[in-house]
């Protein structure tokens, strides 16, 4: 698939001002919350990393609290090649599988080293936005966990238009599941994390899709209020979403070889109106739909390996 999308320039950006190389922090004076933004946690998921790169441009400074911006898997990015995407998702292991305190402490690839470096500033966030995109063509989502409080949130930012909520992977932990982020609502009420898929790798869209995210959510965690995000993101926020819709996980596959095959071209959303619908093979064994009005989540056959999920079912409702 074509790549529209550059790399970005990271420049003099890319030394950061906090001693850990990609990582920026900003104080205000008046109290607020801490809040995070980053990117390139893959390292061929371009578009987080220039809506980093365009605020940091910006000259952006938030009015409350403190406000890091991070560029996460810096040695993948520098491996990135459009001919070959793929490649440089990560050198040595997908470093959003690594958010446990035993792999942080087993710092023995690539990944595990860098996402030990970043840990002390996710351990102090108290809201977390992870830019990501995807391996497909397909439409933005918002994934939310499983807590409540993130679904609101995602309510209150009235984009994207599907909502995910799920646990997350069976082959490790994600950034935004770590620490306080994976509490129940009861203990950490004040915290909210949402991981965004922007749309496919190379589409430009998807930029546009990662700035709209970053300005809704700089506003909603009060970083930045609407006159500063007018000043500093022109153009940024897209119209609303409506309606928008929570897609529920109830299940996900999981490759057993690199023979894992879709019986046909699914580029997610489609709604598969009858349980036991064959939609793919396993290894020789057929995947079927748990339930009626099956939701394909996320279908990509270009990361198919043993342990890596290919797919989630989920059922949709209204979450106006």
């Amino acid at each position: 698939m074509v790549f529209s999308l550059t790399p970005p320039d990271l420049g003099p950006w890319r030394a950061g001002n906090t001693g850990v190389e990609g990582v920026w922090h900003f104080d205000a004076e008046a109290p607020g919350r801490h809040v995070m933004l980053t990117a390139l946690v893959h390292g061929n998921e371009l578009c987080g990393a220039w809506a980093l790169k365009d605020l940091l441009d910006a000259g952006i400074r938030p009015d409350a609290g403190s406000l890091t911006l991070a560029f996460c898997n810096l040695e993948a990015f520098d491996c990135f090649d459009a001919g070959d995407s793929d490649a440089s998702r990560f050198v040595d292991e997908d470093m959003n599988r690594q958010w446990v305190p035993e792999r942080l402490a087993q710092a023995h690839t690539r990944e595990r080293q860098r996402a030990a470096a970043l840990e002390p500033f996710v351990k102090r966030a108290d809201w977390l936005l992870d830019l990501h995109s995807m391996h497909e063509p397909g439409q933005p989502l918002s994934l939310v966990g499983t807590h409540a409080r993130n679904l609101e949130l995602a309510r209150q930012m009235r984009a994207p238009a599907h909502v995910v909520v799920d646990a997350g992977h069976t082959d490790g932990v994600r950034m935004r599941d770590y620490g306080r982020f994976g509490l129940p609502d009861s203990d950490q009420p004040d915290t909210r994390s949402l991981l965004i898929e922007c749309g496919y790798h190379g589409d430009r869209a998807s930029l546009d899709v990662a700035r709209d995210q970053c300005v809704r959510f700089l506003i909603q965690a009060g970083t930045v209020s609407d006159s500063s995000a007018l000043r500093s993101m022109p153009g940024w926020k897209m119209p609303d979403t409506r309606p928008q819709w929570a897609l529920h996980v109830t299940g996900a596959v999981v490759a057993r070889s690199e023979r894992f095959f879709f019986t046909q071209g699914f580029q997610g959303l489609e709604l598969i109106p009858q349980a036991g619908t064959v939609i793919a093979n396993n290894d020789g064994e057929p995947v079927t739909t748990p339930h009626d009005d099956c939701v394909l989540v996320m279908p990509s056959t270009r990361q198919a390996r043993p342990g890596v999920t290919v797919v989630r079912f989920a059922r949709m409702e209204a979450l106006d």
